[in-house]
């Protein structure tokens, strides 16, 4: 099964135009979607979701319509935003079933199993009698992918799922998500560049509403390959650099900035060739380098 996007385009009553001709395949697998804030991937993430409505533009899942069918795409999807709200004192046990009965599944054994099959999956089912306002934000995320595979969705979308979580939190979140991701299409909505390296092989970037590389996240390093430099420089020397050279991006190491520079030539004067990393590709593509 696969997701075709084809010139998909939003604009809001503010003239922001969110969604600019995206055209995307994806295909069954974990697919990043990488962008700074504000370039389009939430509104990509709701119109994909049946929350909004596109102006104009297709997308597909499978034989479904997605634009014009939204009920056939709520059988078959699975939706974790970057903030969902639960009932107070509601047990995540409870919160399972009340939204299981809501996707139709009216039989309370089957139900029940599902529940604590979906508890059990993603290490909650010792925590399941207390209230998911009570968790962590960790706990709270996890009990978002449970709620997510009710029905064994066909179609999984995750926006900023591990904003704010500690590393042993993140890397359980990460776990169960590559498993889900062999089974079913998995869109991880991201501006974090690690997320993606880690657990995608195919990716886009957006901006400004406009996909800048759809592919394998090796195919968008080949096409910096070599092509890094890296300097130490003092503060006051930036703007010069900025102006003298093709700058990915800066950051401070020990204190003082380190410049990561796009050259298809050879750098000398203390520049030295950086191993290609995607936080590279990422930069290069919104700056327009490459």
């Amino acid at each position: 099964m696969q997701l075709i996007i084809k010139n998909l385009n939003k604009q809001y009553g503010n003239g922001v135009h969110a969604l600019n001709n995206v055209d995307l395949t994806i295909d069954k697998g974990m697919f990043g979607l990488l962008g700074p804030n504000g370039a389009g991937k939430s509104s990509l993430m709701r119109t994909l979701a049946t929350l909004q409505n596109a102006d104009s533009g297709t997308a597909t899942l499978g034989d479904i319509d997605v634009l014009n069918n939204k009920d056939e795409v709520r059988k078959v999807l699975g939706y974790l935003p970057q903030e969902f709200g639960v009932y107070p004192r509601t047990s995540a046990t409870d919160l399972l079933h009340h939204l299981a009965i809501l996707k139709g599944f009216d039989k309370s054994n089957e139900r029940k199993e599902m529940v604590n099959y979906l508890l059990q999956k993603v290490n909650l089912f010792e925590h399941r009698k207390k209230a998911v306002s009570s968790y962590s934000g960790g706990m709270r995320q996890r009990f978002g992918i449970a709620q997510c595979l009710i029905g064994s969705p066909k179609l999984v979308i995750v926006d900023e799922p591990t904003a704010g979580l500690d590393p042993g939190e993140r890397n359980r979140f990460y776990n169960i998500l590559s498993e889900i991701g062999e089974q079913t299409i998995v869109i991880l909505s991201t501006h974090i560049v690690q997320d993606v390296r880690e657990l995608c092989t195919n990716m886009a970037i957006m901006d400004k509403g406009k996909v800048l590389y759809s592919g394998t996240t090796d195919e968008a390093l080949l096409q910096i390959k070599d092509r890094v430099y890296e300097k130490s420089v003092n503060k006051d020397e930036l703007p010069q650099y900025q102006s003298e050279f093709k700058v990915i991006s800066n950051k401070l190491v020990g204190g003082k900035p380190q410049i990561h520079v796009y050259s298809e030539t050879p750098l000398n004067s203390g520049f030295t060739q950086a191993e290609e990393t995607l936080e590279d590709v990422f930069f290069a593509k919104l700056n327009e380098l490459v």
